[in-house]
């Protein structure tokens, strides 16, 4: 045998193998020195974050926004009966149809067609079509983008709820907030991140799982903010002991602990609770003044719709969300509906009922966010998303009622600001609304999209577990929507 073909551990040469290894010495070190000097946008990987790995990174883009406020209608919105105008329908209620769909029901070929209970007209410049249930709203059209041809991959709340909020339907993914954060880290050190504000019903299906940071650090996750009283509980510091003490205090604490963490250097959650011992006192000095709405004037809270019932709560949240992006913070998500049933928007008996309750709550305090965030110049800089985690079928779910079943094959969600184009629709479904036809839109494109518009480029933003780079948009990626960036 010629020992010039000799492999070196059975399938490389000696001269192949050192070679590789001489230059992955090589890589390793030149990455090391062009992380230092910011040459790459997202240098952390799986156990090598700082004990501050939220500090202000460079963009791959130029950057359109720098925060995000993401609208979550928890339970699936029917998008026929919002946003998408199907006159086809007007007339045929009672009439069953061949029409194909998919949901909780499982797969069925006819059904019995509920028509739109609310009537539509034209609105705003573009003379988008919007129904009754969100006429504040459609005052805001010429500052929308709708995205009419959104599917999902699966038509069961829990799952499809991952997959609108981590790109994936199994769960201990990063969320959308943990991917913005990782890939921008955060302008204000004094404030979380990444909020979260759950309806006073309760959270959604699977809970936490729907803001968790994943296989990234803790340090990415939401913070959740109380739905009722005090967003923030135990800012007051000590009376009895000054800042300096408490600060000593905390010094010592973070000593003992980085002490800990020298032989544990992947333990994220303990690198988290050093750096939130840091944040929790530093939010005692800022985020008081952050969450007081009392500093609001008369007119502002009525936009919002937060002096009267039933749009106090969801105003109230709206108002706080745009008080945290003037003040850096990157991801805000709001959840309107959580527990079960009626509680949120899944309409499976008495539909009137059901969005006469949820829009009532919610359609003055949206459209509130977009007219303050505007006349404040902050929509150009800020990207508010709408929807929920899938739509609803244009046919009844049972043999009598309104409900409608779960659809994941067609339904809409919309975005403004960031530089996204305003008074446009993208994508179409059938004349029933049971399915996209036209530019069907998966949820990688949506969050391509904000990734893009938050100055990141979504093929190269990655995270290294496991011996895979990760992403938000899955192996193969995506593009963002072009049709709605400005």
């Amino acid at each position: 045998m010629n020992p010039l073909n000799k492999n070196f551990c059975g399938n490389t040469s000696r001269r192949e193998f050192l070679r590789t290894v001489g230059g992955g010495f090589t890589h390793l070190a030149l990455t090391g020195m062009l992380a230092k000097e910011g040459i790459f946008g997202n240098p952390l990987e799986a156990g090598t974050a700082g004990l501050n790995p939220l500090l202000p990174r460079p963009k791959h883009f130029p950057v359109n926004a720098r925060s995000v406020i993401f609208l979550f209608s928890c339970g699936g919105p029917s998008h026929i009966d919002a946003f998408d105008y199907k006159p086809t329908i007007n007339g045929m209620d009672g009439k069953t149809v061949e029409v194909k769909t998919f949901g909780r029901g499982g797969k069925k070929n006819e059904g019995r067609i509920v028509e739109p209970r609310w009537k539509f007209k034209p609105y705003g410049e573009c003379g988008k079509y919007v129904s009754d249930l969100f006429p504040h709203v459609g005052e805001c059209v010429d500052d929308i983008a709708f995205l009419h041809s959104m599917q999902a991959d699966s038509p069961i709340h829990g799952s499809a709820m991952l997959m609108m909020n981590s790109g994936s339907l199994i769960s201990g993914k990063p969320t959308l907030g943990s991917w913005i954060n990782y890939g921008l880290g955060t302008v204000n050190q004094n404030l979380p991140g990444y909020v979260v504000m759950l309806d006073k019903t309760g959270g959604p299906i699977s809970g936490a799982k729907n803001w968790t940071s994943g296989y990234m650090p803790a340090s990415y996750q939401g913070t959740v903010f109380r739905s009722k009283g005090e967003p923030i509980l135990d800012l007051r510091h000590v009376d009895e002991m000054s800042r300096a003490e408490q600060y000593r205090i905390i010094q010592s604490l973070n000593h003992l602990n980085e002490g800990h963490l020298e032989s544990r250097v992947d333990n994220s959650n303990l690198k988290a609770r050093i750096a939130s011992y840091e944040l929790a006192y530093k939010m005692q000095s800022t985020a008081p003044e952050a969450i007081d709405l009392g500093r609001e004037s008369d007119e502002t809270k009525a936009l919002y719709g937060a002096d009267e019932e039933p749009t106090r709560e969801f105003g109230e949240k709206c108002l706080l969300a745009r008080r945290l992006v003037e003040r850096g913070v990157r991801f805000i998500q709001i959840y309107s509906g959580g527990a079960h049933g009626d509680h949120n928007w899944d309409a499976h008996g008495d539909l009137e009922l059901n969005h006469n309750k949820h829009a009532g709550n919610t359609d003055k305090p949206i459209a509130g966010l977009l007219k303050d965030l505007k006349r404040r110049g902050l929509l150009d800089e800020t990207i508010v998303v709408w929807g929920g985690e899938f739509g609803r079928q244009p046919t009844a779910e049972y043999a009598v009622g309104s409900g409608r079943d779960h659809n994941s094959s067609g339904f809409t969600m919309w975005l403004a600001g960031g530089g996204i184009k305003g008074g446009v629709s993208v994508g179409q479904t059938d004349d029933l609304g049971s399915t996209a036809v036209e530019r069907p839109l998966e949820v990688k494109h949506l969050h391509a999209t904000i990734l893009k518009q938050m100055g990141m480029d979504p093929n190269y933003l990655s995270y290294f577990h496991s011996g895979l780079d990760e992403k938000l948009v899955g192996v193969e990626g995506a593009e963002p929507i072009h049709e709605i960036i400005a």
